[in-house]
């Protein structure tokens, strides 16, 4: 047996309570007649009253509440199983994790943000499998694609800065890894969502574009920070700004937004670009364009699906209701 509220369960406690609730009406009706006066009088005058009659009603009541908590918790007895199918399409969500994305002109900063925002596109999917690759100067399928949610957030919640050991922003060397982790005989049902400020550093992202091309991905790209440009700021171990970047000059270094790079990744593909926007707006297009796009069947899923039979419980404490009402309390003559 299955029950589809167990929460309900716990008002079960509450029968010990209800039959000492009875108990302490009884002794204190006893310990109200002797003070009433004899008792072996009172009850004579009483006598047409039924002890036993009374208990009765007291049980069926108790019995009764207890199958109206059952009903509550609807019990589901017996099952069948259903195959369910999933279709849907595999993106891989590609977030740049260089320095330059620590930088503040996207509150709170860049890299914050990019995983604010995919988070939020992750809880949109149903039944597409999603994956995650970190990249800086080197690239790493952080999870795989995957049809559980719970686990690709969990892996996006552990990205930070400097977790990639080589500095930079290679974008082409991405895209590359990136269309390793797609199934490679299929030439459709792939999406590469690409969280990043474009400051690639010499990769040839339009050539690894070409490539992706080929294998049928289509790349849309949401670009992070400004043109105007931001220090990158030095962050220690507990989240605080020691300065910022310099170089060997010793000027602050600027990270400025490159559209052009991201523009050209996206049409080469066929995808879109969009500029991060506070309200998330571009998010909401790229799922809107998924959702039209064809799908392919993911999974099969057996699972079981319950019936329920409460009404049996409802009305067994109906009966019992109703048996409580119709006896009396008093003897027969």
């Amino acid at each position: 047996m299955n029950w589809a509220a167990p929460v309900y369960l716990n008002f079960l406690l509450l029968i010990p309570v209800l039959v000492i609730f009875f108990v302490f009406i009884g002794i204190s009706r006893r310990k109200k007649i002797e003070r009433f006066g004899d008792t072996r009088l009172v009850e004579k005058l009483s006598s047409s009253k039924s002890l036993a009659r009374a208990m009765i009603k007291k049980v069926l009541a108790v019995v009764a509440v207890s199958f109206l908590i059952l009903a509550l918790a609807r019990p589901q007895i017996g099952s069948k199983l259903t195959l369910a199918k999933r279709y849907g399409v595999d993106i891989l969500i590609a977030i740049d994790t260089s320095s330059s994305m620590l930088a503040q002109d996207i509150k709170p900063n860049r890299l914050e943000k990019a995983k604010l925002e995919i988070s939020s596109f992750i809880e949109k999917l149903k039944g597409d499998r999603v994956g995650i690759l970190t990249f800086a100067g080197d690239s790493f399928m952080q999870c795989p694609l995957t049809l559980d949610y719970g686990a690709a957030k969990m892996f996006l919640s552990v990205i930070e800065p400097g977790m990639m050991p080589r500095p930079g922003t290679a974008i082409g060397d991405a895209i590359r890894m990136a269309s390793k982790g797609f199934t490679k005989k299929e030439r459709k049902y792939k999406v590469m969502v690409l969280l990043t400020d474009g400051e690639d550093h010499n990769t040839n992202p339009a050539e690894a574009a070409n490539e992706a091309k080929k294998d049928g991905i289509i790349i849309y790209a949401i670009g992070m920070g400004t043109k105007k440009g931001e220090p990158i700021p030095v962050v220690d171990r507990a989240g605080n700004i020691n300065g910022y970047k310099k170089d060997k000059r010793g000027e602050v270094v600027m990270t400025k937004l490159d559209e052009e790079t991201l523009q050209k990744v996206a049409v080469i593909t066929g995808g879109k670009y969009y500029h991060a926007t506070a309200n998330e707006f571009e998010l909401d297009k790229i799922y809107d364009d998924i959702s039209k796009m064809e799908k392919k069947e993911l999974s099969d899923r057996l699972f079981a699906q319950y019936e329920d039979r409460f009404q049996y419980f409802l009305g067994i404490a109906f009966i019992l209701l109703c048996m409580e009402f119709i006896i009396g309390d008093r003897k027969r003559t």
